[in-house]
């Protein structure tokens, strides 16, 4: 089992993004309860269910992993594209609380603690992921900066921070849930310049992470809906909104290039995006300005469910046919700058 080609080496925790995808697609279909009725409802918790059971697997393959492949982890959380991800792990269960409340209500016993724990978990992981950048300057200098390293991935941990009113809220932390939604909303901004400026010191991504291209929609996707958990005026939801769905389209510029790459985990990153998106549709249809969006958005949800079952399928043929859970490809970022950022 610790040979370079044992599968649960090669297990990132990229791979917490099939539970986002699936919770996301589990909140969608639940917000689209009132025009669908119990049928909407019923998919939403089957979608939940196989959430729940994925992650739960997930977490015991990556304890599995932390024992018998110590060095890999260690690898991954020096890496300076795959650490970001880890974010997707007390994301995916913020996701999984804030779904739990949708169906049962903030009352289920342990719930509200259950949250608080992955929501300090998450701005954790923030603070140890935007830490690395300060480290990295602060022993090598200007040079260090590695732009290689500066991809769509970043969004993940603020992503996290911009989903904690929704459950946060209604669970009673209202004030708490404030505070982390105003650190996503503080970098998500931050991010997107050096995401941008990336793309004009090193170029365009590698084609492999092409997918993740889509996480571009998921901050004013989520801050769209976490707005209207505030209370705010619907015009700022419509303009983010609006910058959501033209970066949804933007993205899908892309498509024949992405779908032409062969399967790998960088194509969930179009899951969760495109479930935020059609959330915040949805959401917005029900308002009077909205009743134009009511078709649009239903389409955009089966347009989530199409992308997110066409990816677990993949998903499953990868695993049978022994294409994922190997070693990556060439590097997507000099060597020589994973020591610095590390």
């Amino acid at each position: 089992m610790s040979t370079d080609h044992a599968p649960l080496r090669h297990l990132m925790p990229g791979w917490f993004a099939t539970v986002m995808g699936w919770s996301g697609l589990a909140l969608a279909w639940h917000r689209a309860t009132p025009a669908l009725g119990d049928m909407a409802a019923g998919i939403s918790l089957v979608a939940g269910a196989i959430a729940m059971l994925v992650f739960a697997l997930l977490a015991a393959a990556l304890l599995l992993r932390w024992q018998r492949h110590h060095a890999a982890v260690r690898e991954d959380l020096q890496h300076p594209v795959r650490h970001a991800f880890f974010a997707a792990i007390p994301i995916s269960a913020l996701l999984l609380i804030t779904l739990a409340v949708a169906h049962f209500g903030p009352g289920v016993p342990g719930l509200g603690a259950l949250w608080l724990i992955a929501s300090v978990a998450q701005f954790a992981v923030t603070l140890w992921v935007l830490s690395r950048w300060l480290r990295a300057t602060a022993t090598a200098g200007p040079a260090a900066w590695n732009w290689g390293g500066i991809t769509p991935a970043l969004f993940i941990p603020i992503v996290g921070n911009v989903l904690a009113p929704l459950a946060g809220i209604p669970l009673g932390y209202g004030a708490w849930a404030a505070a982390q939604f105003g650190l996503g909303l503080l970098f998500w901004p931050v991010v997107m310049v050096l995401v941008f400026v990336r793309f004009g010191q090193a170029g365009m991504l590698p084609e492999r992470l092409l997918p993740t291209l889509f996480i571009f929609v998921a901050p004013p996707a989520v801050i769209g809906v976490a707005v209207l958990q505030f209370g705010a005026p619907a015009p700022l939801a419509w303009m983010l909104w609006g910058m959501a769905a033209f970066l949804a389209l933007w993205a899908a510029t892309l498509t024949r290039r992405i779908t032409d790459q062969p399967f790998g985990i960088p194509h969930w990153g179009m899951s969760f995006p495109l479930a935020a998106l059609a959330v915040l549709s949805l959401r917005l249809s029900d308002t009077p300005e909205g009743r134009w969006l009511a078709v649009p958005s239903l389409a955009l949800l089966a347009l989530a469910s199409l992308v997110i079952l066409g990816l677990t399928l993949a998903t499953v043929r990868g695993l049978r046919a022994g294409t994922l859970l190997v070693p990556e490809g060439p590097p997507v970022i000099p060597i020589k700058t994973q020591t610095s950022a590390a």
